[in-house]
């Protein structure tokens, strides 16, 4: 993308022509091409020299062209692990809790207690993230969740406590990466390759998930042994760090929008500002429902599948099931994120709301699909999983959806911290009380009733509660679409109205830099630079 830099220096003899080229220059810029989003259409207009001067501006192409795509690739293939080391424990969850002796409540704890530390730990790596470098707070992040995920693994059966511990830190480390990595991509990209990049972005969720449910669970049954399943990933982690500080690009915040460096802001002050826009806080409650649902759902539906199996009077093979939601999870998922990229790319052609009402009705339509999955898992598990992929390819629609409507209606210098409190609040209400309210509730039912029966029952029973969270996050999201069109648009006027303030001539007597020193209006509306 075009880089302007402004000079420290000025000495012209023309003050006019010097503002009337600064602001083509700007405009040159600022321009955003609709159809791809990244700087091909501008080199093709503009000239392909890699350093070109406007005006006694420097003006340059900061990325060769195929840095950013080998960037996203990196980030992928760390998000995928991200997410594979995340549901590798629920591969396992039978093999941990006959080791450590556990109840469904102290299981589901587990899961609560990573996701607590992960969202505690995301708005200071979001603060972080918008000030300083993100490559290197991404590679201190990885290094320090794949340390503590092999020492987890090494922790004996009397010191349950320390697993706990050992699991929450994993979740500090894992906190620093996803609040960033989004804003690394948006950083690159706008408009549809935006949209293109963050579905790759996305598929490494469910395919990480699944490889999650897969992976592990094999190698510990190789070997013998639960806890080898979570010595996979730190390995990876490894190669991780290295790709992100040897290869990862490092983009100027805002570069492919235009935007230039501000003065930074404090802690409470992006908080504020962030909370001050409705579709991000509308778009963030939806998410939130969504968290719990699939949380609770992909924590404890491989272990419901296993009772359902032996209430059918069969031995269940644990890893079998594991293997079977594992591969639903993972194909279920990349067919809803490219359903998902799909329809929004075709309906904002004709729906500036239609990002949060595919959210809406896609959320609606899994609904019966995921109830009835859970009513005929004990009569017919193949029409059960059959119900389960077609459900989750629909919760899966929304993943890509949501990033993209979080980094449109946000201003780039933000979008970190945003990034962060949508994490914070859609982990602290989601999936970081689901799987530990979800197994609470089992207890409850169950009342102490061991057999098969019982705690077929008592699962099935408390699975209905996040099903039915997923109608109020529908209407959250029915909610955002009332706010998103003009919060986008306030976003784009904003972050250009600011690039162009930022190199008109303080004290300058040219009518356009008079007039919007005077007025403080936006000389995207003023001009009809858009």
């Amino acid at each position: 993308m075009l880089k302007i830099f402004v000079m420290e220096e000025r000495s012209y003899s023309d003050e006019n022509a010097l503002v009337n080229n600064v602001v083509t220059a700007v405009i040159r810029t600022a321009v955003v091409d609709g159809n791809d989003g990244n700087s091909e259409a501008i080199n093709a207009r503009h000239g392909s020299s890699s350093s070109q001067q406007v005006a006694g501006m420097g003006v340059r192409y900061t990325h060769g062209r195929s840095r950013p795509y080998i960037s996203v690739s990196i980030l992928c293939f760390i998000n995928l692990i991200n997410y594979m080391d995340r549901y590798t424990l629920a591969g396992v969850l039978r093999d941990v809790k006959d080791y450590y002796g556990l109840d469904d409540s102290q299981a589901g704890l587990l899961q609560t207690s990573f996701i607590i530390s992960y969202m505690v730990m995301a708005p200071l790596f979001g603060y972080l993230g918008d000030r300083y470098n993100r490559r290197l707070i991404m590679a201190c992040g990885i290094t320090f969740w794949s340390a503590t995920t092999f020492l987890g693994s090494c922790i004996p059966s009397e010191y349950f406590r320390w697993f706990i511990f050992s699991r929450a830190l994993v979740g500090t480390g894992e906190a620093s990466y996803s609040t960033i990595a989004p804003t690394v991509i948006a950083d690159l990209f706008t408009g549809a390759a935006r949209t293109r990049m963050l579905s790759l972005f996305y598929f490494a969720i469910p395919v990480g998930s699944g490889l999650g449910y897969i992976v592990g669970p094999e190698v510990a049954n190789y070997i013998g042994h639960w806890y080898w399943a979570l010595r996979v990933t730190p390995g990876l982690g490894i190669l991780a760090v290295i790709l992100c500080l040897m290869i990862l690009v490092e983009p100027p915040r805002g570069e492919a929008e235009g935007e230039v460096e501000h003065k930074s802001t404090s802690f409470l002050e992006d908080i504020v500002e962030v909370l001050k826009i409705p579709s991000f806080v509308w778009v963030s409650l939806g998410f939130t429902c969504v968290t719990f649902s699939v949380g609770a759902l992909a924590w404890w539906v491989p272990d419901f599948m296993t009772h359902a199996l032996e209430v059918q009077g069969g031995k269940p093979d644990k890893t079998l099931v594991n293997l079977i939601f594992g591969i639903i999870t993972c194909f279920a998922g990349i067919a809803g994120v490219i359903l998902g990229s799909l329809c929004s790319q075709y309906f904002r052609r004709f729906n500036a709301r239609a990002d949060p009402l595919i959210c809406a009705y896609s959320m609606l339509a899994a609904i019966p699909l995921v109830f009835v999955a859970c009513i005929t898992a004990s009569s017919n598990t193949s029409v059960s999983y059959a119900l389960i992929f077609f459900g989750v390819t629909l919760l899966c629609m929304n993943w890509v959806l949501v990033a993209d409507i979080v980094l449109y209606v946000v201003i780039p210098r933000r979008r970190s911290m945003a990034q962060a409190i949508q994490i914070t609040l859609s982990h602290a209400l989601g999936d970081a009380c689901s799987p530990y309210i979800v197994g609470k509730l089992c207890d409850a039912i169950a009342n102490g009733d061991q057999s098969p029966m019982a705690s077929f029952k008592s699962q099935q029973y408390a699975l209905f509660f996040p099903i039915f969270i997923l109608v109020v996050g529908s209407s959250f999201f029915f909610i955002n679409s009332f706010y998103v069109a003009e919060d986008k648009e306030r976003c784009i006027r904003l972050t250009r109205g600011e690039t162009l303030s930022t190199v008109l001539v303080p004290n300058c007597s040219h009518e356009i830099c008079r007039d919007f020193h005077e007025s403080g209006d936006s000389l995207t509306d003023k001009y009809g630079i858009n």
